[in-house]
């Protein structure tokens, strides 16, 4: 190797080791490893192993992974079908590798340990020729000899070599000895490096039930000593047989507090895990770790009642830790997929009603707390004996919305949020339900709901919205007087006329909307955000309210064009999709001038997400116009069943009037990416759709298509050109059907890179990335 390529060769290990740039054509890299497999006997390898001890981390995987390529590429040249020869038969460029190996896994370096791990790992995971096989036959001793030093090296690679091991196809009938040094493995290691190698084991498909076993008991190990903790078993006798003593467990679970949250942490995020595999032991334990969840929880809000003096200890390390507090109730929602005593299920519930109202209940941890709830709300509304709401639902509402109206009221916005997300879900649920209607309505939640639409925080703005937006849905909403920053909206919803936006509606839109419901070819700019004015509460409504519902049409349009922020308009449109999708009242009074409003304000919007939810609304109207998308727009499954068709005279004037030709055809040149992608499919769905009816007549050459073309290429040029006007169907339809949409589609599906892919481009990205070339000497790292 000349001096050359050994200076670039670190560069090209770091460029190799970093798995955000992978090699887009392997061309290059199999000539690289070529190089390396004629160069064995000049040095090169004896490179690579130096270059595992760099001081860069980055180079020194890039080593290892190297020397992976390598042993695989020299291993790789028999003939197929060819026996495996045993180890002394291997080419002497892998014998040399494997040499390397055994001396790095002889040695008392924990690094030179680490480093012949990880490459045994990353071999075993990448090759499953049976020459691995032989490799593991050879090196497996080395391997378990690990285990009887102390302290064991390098665990957390041992455990992941293991379980590469164990998953091989390669060792579906000969285990080799792995299973026996597994089960070593979960004695010996500690608690920390057993939990991951136990529940690697539990996921597998295959493997002894005795070693199975094992594993559940080492995995269940820390719950049960906190149980035991509080005077309480885990379950029923041997469930935990085949684990060591739990005095190694509790020193781990006393030794500090992050240790004791690491582990509790890891432990039911493995459990979580393993829930719903049908590789899962059986018969599942769900009322012990019912139990467990609810005890962890209590230790943590200091409720529990410790019955000794680790008990006491446990209470005092886990006092409010957010971070175990959140991943017990994490895994207390997943627990609500099984059944568990009845008494049980009143003690979840109690423990997340005082979560819910606990003043010292973190943001994150409400919000999990609020997950936790819905779940086992739903759970138990699935019981078999239950119709509607499930008898746990029935009495746990009354108590839960009094603390859903002062989280709604909270000076945290976080909090607020996941308020109004989880009413959200409350009533896309349960909206039609007698009960929960009558408690949500005599409660201050939909007032309270309604003045968060001008909360001065727009992720709570966008929230309100959804919540409003189904609330209005399920006709829950309240009866609200105009916001008199806007009393033009209510205006709005009045001037309608033969399904048109005529003049006059038009300048009252622009009215209240401002600057942001502008012509279909005027810029916008962007207004104040809008200030947030809480209501006073309002006095208590009687116990069987008469509902008024008033329209939330005008306030959601004056969002939609006058909010600064994006989140609320996006949140607005995705309302307006599933109204018109379902149906609602509001739109189906007049569907067209609904549609054509809506698209005027959001043709002009500055946010790309909310001009493609535009075309998603579009696309439901076109569904329901002309019919179902077919099978190969992307879009299919978002869509509803539709009336059938109108007759396509009628319908392509229903499409002119609401322009949603015009709208379609300026977001097919958008700047954004995805809103054009969705464009495309949107007119390709179009023009399928009336290609079969050639009895219209077409205006292939008159001046209306013809001034149409010439727009289209201005905007496609990046003009913003003026707005089409009135759009005759032949006309819309001759321009349709002149546009090349396949090709336009593939262009851009094309990645940007399409245009250089050789193998000289490719290495100097490589370089460039990693700040090799002279031009730009910047760290990526």
């Amino acid at each position: 190797m000349d001096q050359e390529c050994s200076q670039l060769l670190p560069a090209v290990c770091a460029v190799l080791a970093d798995p955000r740039q992978p090699v887009a054509d392997d061309t290059c890299l199999e000539k690289l490893l070529d190089w390396f497999k004629t160069v064995t006997e000049t040095g090169a390898v004896d490179t690579v192993f130096s270059l595992q001890g760099d001081a860069s981390l980055f180079v020194a995987s890039a080593a290892g992974q190297l020397l992976v390529h390598v042993l695989a590429l020299s291993m790789g040249g028999r003939a197929e079908g060819q026996p495996c020869p045993r180890g002394g038969d291997w080419p002497t460029c892998a014998w040399k590798i494997v040499g390397h190996i055994e001396e790095s896994l002889c040695s008392t370096d924990t690094q030179r340990v680490t480093q012949a791990l990880n490459v045994l790992t990353t071999t075993f995971g990448r090759c499953q020729s049976p020459w691995t096989e032989v490799l593991w036959e050879q090196l497996s001793p080395l391997v378990a000899c690990l285990l009887e030093r102390d302290p064991v090296p390098a665990p957390h690679s041992l455990v992941d070599l293991l379980l590469c091991v164990a998953r091989s196809p390669v060792f579906g009938s000969s285990d080799c000895g792995l299973w026996e040094t597994a089960a070593r493995a979960l004695s010996c290691l500690g608690p920390t490096q057993a939990g991951p190698l136990a529940s690697g084991i539990l996921k597998l498909q295959h493997g002894p039930q005795a070693l199975r076993t094992q594993a559940f008991g080492v995995l269940l190990q820390p719950l049960a000593c906190v149980l035991k903790a509080t005077g309480q078993a885990l379950g029923p006798p041997g469930l935990l047989d085949g684990t060591s003593d739990d005095s190694v467990m509790v020193d781990t679970l006393l030794s500090s507090k992050s240790s004791c949250a690491g582990l509790l942490c890891r432990t039911l995020a493995h459990l979580e895990e393993l829930q719903p595999l049908a590789q899962r032991p059986l018969p599942w334990p769900q009322a012990p770790l019912l139990r467990a969840a609810v005890t962890i929880l209590r230790l943590c809000n200091g409720s529990a009642a410790p019955a000794s003096s680790v008990g006491c200890r446990l209470c005092g390390t886990l006092a409010g830790c957010v971070r175990v507090q959140r991943a017990a109730l994490d895994f207390l929602g997943m627990l609500s997929q099984g059944v568990g005593p009845q008494e049980q299920v009143t003690q979840v519930f109690a423990i997340l009603l005082e979560y819910l109202e606990s003043p010292d209940s973190s943001p994150m941890v409400l919000k999990k707390a609020f997950q936790a709830t819905l779940r086992w709300l739903l759970s138990s509304a699935r019981t078999p004996s239950c119709s509607g709401l499930g008898p746990h639902t029935a009495l746990f509402l009354p108590e839960l919305f009094p603390v859903l109206q002062k989280r709604l009221c909270s000076p945290c916005w976080e909090v607020r949020d996941s308020a109004l997300e989880f009413l959200t879900q409350l009533s896309r649920h349960w909206g039609g339900q007698a009960d929960f209607r009558h408690v949500l309505l005599t409660s201050e939640v939909p007032e309270l709901t309604w003045q968060l639409l001008q909360d001065p925080e727009s992720y709570v703005r966008a929230s309100a919205v959804t919540a409003m937006g189904e609330l209005s849905s399920q006709g829950l909403h309240v009866a609200t007087p105009t916001s008199p920053e806007h009393p033009e909206a209510q205006q709005m919803s009045t001037r309608r006329v033969g399904g048109q936006l005529p003049g006059m509606a038009l300048e009252g839109a622009r009215a209240v909307c401002g600057p942001r419901l502008c012509g279909w070819g005027q810029s916008p700019t962007v207004p104040k955000v809008l200030s947030w004015q809480p209501r006073p509460p309002q006095p208590h409504r009687p116990s069987s309210p008469t509902l008024c519902p008033q329209s939330l049409l005008p306030e959601f349009l004056h969002i939609l064009s006058a909010d600064s922020e994006g989140f609320p308009r996006r949140a607005v449109m995705q309302a307006f999709t599933e109204w018109l999708r379902g149906g609602h009242a509001d739109v189906a009074q007049d569907t067209e001038w609904f549609v054509a409003t809506v698209l005027q304000v959001v043709s002009r919007d500055l946010d790309w997400e909310v001009r493609a939810q535009g075309l998603e609304l579009a696309l439901v109207f076109l569904g329901q116009t002309l019919g179902q998308p077919g099978p190969h727009c992307p879009y299919t499954m978002a869509l509803p069943k539709a009336a059938p068709p109108s007759p396509l005279a009628e319908a392509l004037g229903a499409l002119c009037r609401v322009r949603l030709f015009e709208f379609a055809f300026r977001a097919l040149f958008d700047c954004d990416r995805p809103v054009a992608q969705k464009s495309c499919d949107l007119l390709l769905f179009l023009r399928d759709k009336t290609a079969p009816y050639r009895n219209l007549r077409e205006a292939g050459g008159s001046p209306d298509s013809a001034s149409v073309e010439a727009a289209l290429q201005r905007w496609q040029a990046g003009e913003q050109g003026q707005p089409l006007g009135d759009l005759e169907p032949e006309a819309a339809l001759a321009v349709l059907r002149s546009i090349d949409l396949e090709g336009l589609r593939g262009m851009l599906a094309e990645g940007s890179d399409h245009m250089e892919k050789s193998p000289q481009s490719l290495l100097r990205d490589m370089l460039a990335r990693v700040g090799i070339l002279q031009e730009n000497q910047a760290d990526c790292y």
